[in-house]
């Protein structure tokens, strides 16, 4: 376990009886029994985009960004301007440094071990509870660059169920809100775009570049891959397949807190009531945003400085905005965190090229989605709220106190 050096941790730990910690032991055993290995196909694919300059498939350039060039001019504005410019140009290629080094370190551990026939990942808990495995740059709970380079080293017959959960698999990689259609409608998209998904095996970098357009393109080609051997063996339910098949939750904090509180409103949101289709929490909040936004907008800027802002952003909200906020929420996430957050995400989509600009619109996003959020898990808030005023009391000097025993 990874303590940092806490000793209560370590104390927990040896006070803790065999019986107790074998169901961790039996978990981490089973994580670290399973054999991975490389898939050759996916590397090979990723090596020629790298060699090519990379900025596809959603690696980063290989080239830095120029930096702009003074103005010649004495207007503090115009040279105010620039410097921010050159501010943020160094900002980006600094953080394009990060993820080259990143990308670099992937490509040679997957081209050291792509001739193994499996490997092993030895995994340890953090202090949550979760297991993570042990190697820190290519591992199945990696980015998608990672998961498209893996898979299971032992292969299986797919089966009736198997094949079904493959095409299943598929629309979920694709996403675009695909992955939020009925099991039905997912296998139908997959069996529309099968010439897709042969052009994308074949010819993945010659071809139509189907695969391009999933939110997990290399987990997206490593699939229609195993999926067109399949489909043109002579028997598709009988084909070995190599490929990890991903399930989770939705949203497992505010799962967690809108059971805690009994928040039907929530529970709903989150999948913990039946349905024909997967509610999106992240598309809700979304749409609620955006009610805000549209409300705002339709006020005079001289009266509301937030008018100006919504006008600008009202087309840009989607549920790739508010994501990460909503997920990072139930984990105390701040305003300032999400700002940031909402703020890379602008940066992205390069709708706002004025700095001073973006920011002052990723403050007032950030503050109307965590305010959506509050509207549609107001239980959750609450309960986030107690937890916070409970861990005050107990690690304050009132520990131990009357007032603190009657709490719990």
């Amino acid at each position: 376990m990874r303590i940092h050096g806490a000793k209560q941790q370590r104390v927990a730990i040896k006070r803790a009886s065999r019986n107790q910690l074998e169901p961790v032991f039996k978990a981490l055993d089973t994580l670290g029994n399973t054999k991975w290995r490389v898939n050759k196909r996916i590397l090979a694919v990723l090596d020629r985009i790298w060699a090519s300059g990379g900025h596809l498939a959603g690696l980063v350039d290989r080239e830095d960004v120029h930096l702009p060039e003074e103005p010649q001019t004495e207007d503090e504005a115009e040279i105010q301007k620039w410097r921010w410019k050159v501010k943020s140009v160094k900002k980006e290629n600094s953080e394009r440094h990060s993820q080259r080094c990143d990308v670099e370190l992937k490509l040679a551990v997957a081209r050291k071990m792509k001739d193994e026939e499996g490997f092993y990942y030895p995994h340890n808990l953090d202090f949550r509870g979760r297991a993570y495995p042990m190697h820190p740059y290519l591992n199945h709970l990696g980015s998608d660059v990672c998961r498209g380079i893996l898979e299971f080293a032992e292969g299986r017959p797919l089966g009736k169920s198997g094949l079904r959960w493959l095409k299943i698999h598929l629309a979920n990689l694709y996403a675009g809100g695909v992955d939020k259609l009925s099991y039905d409608g997912r296998i139908s998209f997959t069996e529309n775009h099968l010439d897709d998904i042969f052009d994308s095996a074949d010819r993945p970098l010659e071809g139509q570049h189907w695969w391009l357009g999933a939110e997990d393109p290399f987990q997206c080609l490593a699939v229609c891959i195993n999926l067109s051997e399949a489909l043109r063996s002579p028997s598709p339910e009988t084909a070995i397949s190599h490929t990890p098949v991903h399930q989770d939750g939705s949203c497992n904090g505010l799962q967690h807190y809108a059971a805690l509180g009994r928040d039907k409103l929530g529970a709903a949101a989150v999948n913990l009531v039946g349905g024909g289709k997967p509610a999106d929490v992240y598309s809700g909040i979304a749409a609620r945003v955006l009610d805000i936004m549209r409300r705002d907008a339709e006020i005079d800027p001289a009266i509301n400085l937030n008018s100006m802002h919504a006008k600008l952003l009202v087309d840009q909200v989607d549920r790739k905005l508010v994501k990460q906020t909503v997920m990072t929420s139930v984990y105390g996430v701040t305003y300032i965190g999400a700002r940031d957050q909402i703020k890379r995400r602008l940066k992205e989509r390069c709708i706002i090229a004025d700095v001073p600009q973006l920011y002052s619109a990723a403050c007032y996003a950030a503050k109307t989605t965590l305010t959506a959020l509050e509207e549609m898990f107001e239980g959750a808030r609450w309960i986030m709220a107690w937890l916070g005023e409970c861990a005050k009391l107990m690690g304050g000097p009132a520990y131990g106190s009357a007032q603190v025993r009657i709490l719990i």
